[in-house]
């Protein structure tokens, strides 16, 4: 079957259009984004702006009449975290619904971070052992591990790369700013850490999505052009030796690295320290980058489900 798979990020909203049947790989057939960096814009009170919420409901307009064109059969639509947590988040939906017939769900932290786990299980398969998953995103850091298809553990924490963006460098902070940045991002990491760590160290790690993708490609990874089954990771001797120079370099400087898209050059620096503190606390020198996140686990989901429906 050809699905739509219409995905409202912190950051960017992607409709990714794909090949799917049991037993297969989902193949990608078509991606259309816009980067509507919901996480940014949100009021003092924490709603997402009048700006936003237009938006938003154009881009989803669009995502339908792309949809069509592409022949997809279903379109599985949902929002993570900026959504989820904005205070009027029922709204924001609710006037997309009335101006597009879309009803967008919205995805709980857990189950984000759940989905994920299923989508790296699947890549990296059983030989990968007990596994555990990293995904930064526009508003949250997902983390799950387990030995199984669905993790054993799997939480969500309010340390995306733009919403730090947004709260911890509209300014750059100085030396001692940083530092308490830095302090609070482990602090909440740390907190929960034992949930995982109980369980002993895991065979194998590995992150997701944009954030980690271009933090490994600016410590030297293989770039995009050479395909998704070219092996990929950020180790984290390379993160610590980058983190100074990237906290030194202009908007434009950040812009000119590899993997770095221009609009996304003010989450370069929170993004690595989250990275960094997730490396450090959970005592792990390297991560694999995974092709696969969130959408191809809703993809995965989706296709278990049709399999065991009667008659399918």
């Amino acid at each position: 079957m050809r699905l739509g798979v219409l995905d409202i990020g912190s950051n960017t909203g992607h409709l990714l259009v794909v090949d799917a049947h049991g037993g297969a790989a989902p193949l990608p057939a078509y991606s259309y984004k816009e980067p509507l960096r919901l996480a940014e814009h949100l009021d003092d009170s924490g709603a997402v702006t009048r700006t936003g919420i237009d938006a938003l409901a154009a881009f989803t307009a669009e995502a339908v009449v792309v949809a069509e064109e592409k022949g997809c059969e279903d379109m599985l639509s949902f929002a993570t975290s900026a959504v989820r947590e904005a205070v009027n988040g029922d709204d924001v939906l609710a006037v997309v619904r009335d101006r597009t017939g879309v009803d967008i769900s919205v995805l709980p932290g857990e189950d984000e971070a759940r989905l994920t786990f299923l989508a790296v299980r699947r890549w990296f398969g059983w030989s990968a052992g007990r596994l555990a998953v990293f995904d930064i995103g526009g508003g949250s850091l997902e983390i799950a591990s387990g030995a199984d298809e669905w993790p054993d553990i799997a939480w969500s924490l309010p340390l995306g790369a733009a919403r730090l963006a947004r709260s911890h460098f509209s300014h750059a902070p100085d030396e001692a700013g940083l530092k308490e940045i830095r302090r609070g991002i482990r602090t909440s990491i740390a907190r929960d850490a034992g949930n995982l760590l109980r369980a002993g160290s895991p065979h194998r790690a590995a992150a997701t999505s944009k954030t980690f993708r271009s933090l490994a490609r600016i410590c030297g990874a293989a770039p995009s052009a050479e395909g998704t089954l070219v092996p990929r990771a950020l180790a984290l001797t390379d993160l610590r030796q980058w983190i100074p120079k990237l906290t030194d370099m202009s908007p434009e400087e950040l812009a000119g690295l590899p993997g770095v898209s221009p609009s996304r050059t003010h989450q370069i620096v929170p993004g690595a320290l989250v990275a960094e503190a997730c490396m450090d606390i959970f005592d792990l020198p390297e991560l694999e980058i995974c092709p696969w996140a969130l959408r191809e686990g809703i993809i995965l989901e989706r296709l278990d489900q049709f399999m065991i429906e009667p008659g399918a």
